[in-house]
């Protein structure tokens, strides 16, 4: 394998940047190109998620990398849900029964000024800032870039490309606008946006709620959810929908819809937003859209990665996890054909990663679509809280032994979504199933004999719902 060939990486995003840092750590040489400024040095937020959700597939890709450490020291640990209702009450919700996990609110762009700085101390790696990539020819492996500070276009000519620039991804944008080859594509947008606000520290820089949770104030049809941030504020998000409703986007216009608005939905929450009528019109409002495409390569040249190949709503917390396990899993591929090949070939790396991706990354999307509803309606319903704690009480009494959906998918690095999908689903039904039928005593505390059965019911339940599922195909 020639490890000097020019590898061009468009975009220096999470994943890119994380990209560029694991092939630099394997002897390769990489120039990375990002439109933005060096976000170390310039505020760029502009409305995107200012704190992401961190869990293990993301800390099983900074391991790889050597800089899991780095990561821990700015984050947040988030222990489960604290859902605020219409009255001002509020109750919390586990994401696991086990002891230690729980998943973490983190900087976007610390995390992202991490990896880029790790990622420029092999001298491998050289990272072009303020460049933003014009067109692809995918058939050359070049690239046009228009520099916004020379104010000048110019070519890069590369080896392979590797395409992490995201939801609106030139790379892919080449894919279909060139037909060079059958290239199938869906960009599938919900009825909703999001809009972020801000809950700031206190008059002593400490956090104003719960630090320890991810709050959500759910309606039914839209919901407002806040992280929390190391300088003692929160980052809120509103999602709503555009035009449907009694409140929308659309009819929000004035500060007296919006202070209506909140004063009638989250009373308790805009007591803690000071600025809510600058913020609301000063901040974008961002579509949420769900991206699915394949092949995600082209030859032995050019290949699509994270967001730019499997973009999802941020609902399940797994955009930026599910994008870093792309590098993990491309890593393990990577290093099997390099010690099994005599002849190295990027083309059969790119397709066995593609194989090997592509139906977890589609299985997390549309459980971020299910997380949706969940998250703005589901919770505060009775039945869903039965379920959930008695979730809670297995993971907690056999913990070995049960994982809910949520623990498949959050806390089990090792197996793949799409496994996490249909046994969690399944394991949702059963247990449904069970409450609703009065299989299982849901108004009193159970001992663990009695929780010994449950689960035996449960996973005799799931087992058959699993059989049933794989004769219908799904």
């Amino acid at each position: 394998m020639n490890k000097q060939e020019n590898i061009l990486i468009v975009g220096a995003g999470l994943c890119g940047s994380l990209l560029a840092l694991r092939l630099a750590q394997r002897g390769f040489k990489v120039e990375v190109y990002e439109s933005r400024p060096d976000l170390r040095t310039t505020d760029i937020s502009a409305g995107r998620s200012i704190n992401l959700s961190l869990s293990d597939r993301g800390f099983k890709a900074l391991r790889l990398a050597g800089v899991e450490e780095k990561a821990r020291e700015i984050c947040i640990p988030m222990y489960g849900r604290l859902m605020h209702d219409a009255e001002g009450n509020t109750f919390t919700s586990n994401y696991s029964g086990r002891e230690n996990e729980y998943i973490n609110s983190i900087s976007r762009g610390d995390l992202n000024g991490i990896l880029l700085t790790e990622a420029e101390k092999h001298e491998n790696v050289t990272i072009h800032f303020n460049k933003k990539c014009a067109s692809i020819n995918i058939e050359n492996t070049t690239a046009v870039f228009e520099d916004y500070i020379a104010k000048e276009t110019f070519t890069v000519n590369a080896d392979v490309i590797f395409g992490t620039d995201g939801a609106g991804s030139i790379l892919r944008k080449s894919y279909y606008l060139e037909k060079k080859f059958l290239f199938s594509y869906s960009q599938n947008y919900l009825t909703h946006g999001y809009k972020e606000l801000e809950i700031p520290a206190d008059k002593n820089g400490k956090h104003q709620i719960s630090a320890g949770h991810l709050h959500i104030w759910p309606r039914g049809d839209y919901m407002l959810i806040a992280l929390p941030n190391m300088d003692g504020s929160f980052t809120v998000t509103l999602f709503l929908s555009y035009d449907e409703g009694k409140y929308n986007f659309n009819n929000l216009t004035s500060e007296e819809s919006i202070k209506a608005f909140f004063e009638n939905e989250f009373p308790d929450a805009l007591a803690l937003i000071p600025n809510i009528k600058d913020e609301f019109f000063n901040n974008p409002t961002g579509a949420l859209g769900t991206v699915k495409c394949s092949p995600w390569s082209y030859k032995n040249n050019t290949i699509l990665m994270g967001d730019a190949a499997h973009a999802i709503v941020p609902f399940y917390g797994q955009g930026m996890n599910a994008s870093f396990e792309d590098v993990v899993v491309f890593d393990e591929i990577l290093c099997h054909f390099e010690r099994s090949l005599e002849t190295f070939d990027w083309n059969l790396v790119f397709k066995a990663y593609e194989k090997a991706r592509k139906e977890d990354v589609d299985a997390i999307a549309d459980l971020a679509i299910d997380n949706f509803h969940e998250m703005k309606d589901h919770v505060a319903n009775p039945l869903f809280k039965q379920k959930r704690k008695i979730e809670m009480d297995l993971e907690k009494s056999f913990p070995a032994v049960y994982f809910s959906k949520y623990s498949l998918v959050t806390f089990n690095e090792n197996i793949g979504y799409n496994e996490a999908m249909k046994k969690g689903r399944a394991q949702d039904k059963a247990l449904l199933n069970l409450i609703a039928d009065k299989n299982i005593l849901t108004s009193m505390e159970m001992t663990n004999d009695e929780l010994a059965i449950v689960l035996q019911k449960v996973k005799e339940e799931t087992n058959e719902i699993l059989a049933e599922d794989k004769i219908a195909g799904l």
